[in-house]
């Protein structure tokens, strides 16, 4: 099962259809307590761990939520949605509305904008104590204080003058803009969040979101498809994410995805040569 932080799509084509977040590196996360998140647990990072944080954490396991407070800086540089639909630009491979829309462009780029004008999950305000009224009225009970939230961004913002910041997130946003791809289209200036310049502040509710199954058809070493009873069925090979190399394979659960190719490569090749030597016998 792949679990990711999500969103509820605001125009859905099916019941309960969510929409992961692509998030770059400046968005500050707070647990559904108000808690900045502890590193590795940061946008972009390791995305199973913070997961496992959020829903093992003793306190926190009643909750099914956490935080996003970016500011408008950030959602117009960083923000990216999951799916074809979500962006266009990508998609149809048009750099010039990439380069309009992502690098050039004043405003975020326009799925991301429906979101935040129409989604049931984006707050947006001009001051940390309204925004954080508008993040407590989407709960069932308030659980954030303005004022701890005050203090934990003020900390962070402080670091952005630091050259040496220990800040492990505020090393991750510099790391970042030494790419210059990822300067240009994909990580924000550096910049306070408590800045009045950068905002509106914005506040993004995230669920736990079920992408996909990662399970697949049951197979021995030569990629046969088995049988309930766990004998082949003759003539019919599984290779790739169909035999569950989605779910970390040869690579571990941890596995990202862009690792996957092996390990469908590799089933597929195992599938090709059992049926040519089945073909061949």
């Amino acid at each position: 099962m792949a679990l990711h932080r999500g969103l509820h799509n605001w125009s859905p084509v099916w019941p309960g259809h969510g929409i992961r977040i692509l998030p770059g590196p400046s968005s500050l996360w707070f647990d559904a307590l108000g808690r900045r998140l502890p590193a590795p647990c940061l946008p972009g990072y390791d995305t199973l761990g913070t997961l496992r944080h959020l829903r093992t954490t003793a306190d926190l396991a009643e909750h099914d939520h956490s935080w996003f407070v970016l500011t408008q800086k950030i959602i117009e540089k960083e923000f990216a949605l999951s799916g074809s639909e979500q962006n266009p630009d990508i998609t149809a491979k048009d750099r010039r509305a990439f380069l309009r829309d992502r690098v050039l462009g004043k405003g975020a780029p326009a799925p991301v904008e429906a979101f935040k004008q129409h989604g049931a999950d984006f707050v947006v305000a001009a001051t940390l104590e309204e925004l954080v009224s508008k993040m407590n009225a989407l709960t069932a009970e308030p659980l954030l204080d303005a004022a701890s939230m005050r203090r934990q961004i003020q900390a962070r913002d402080l670091q952005l003058a630091n050259p040496y910041s220990k800040d492990a997130q505020v090393q991750g946003i510099r790391n970042s803009r030494r790419y210059l791809g990822d300067r240009l289209g994909r990580t924000a200036a550096p910049h306070r969040l408590l800045d009045p310049a950068a905002g509106p502040l914005i506040g993004v509710k995230l669920h736990v979101l079920t992408r996909k199954s990662l399970g697949g058809i049951q197979t021995d070493l030569n990629s046969r498809a088995l049988r309930p009873d766990g004998t082949p069925l003759p003539g019919l090979y599984a290779a790739g994410e169909v035999a569950g190399f989605g779910g970390g394979g040869v690579h571990g659960y941890n596995a990202l995805e862009g690792t996957f190719l092996g390990g469908c490569l590799f089933s597929g090749r195992a599938a090709g040569r059992a049926a040519a030597q089945a073909t061949a016998s």
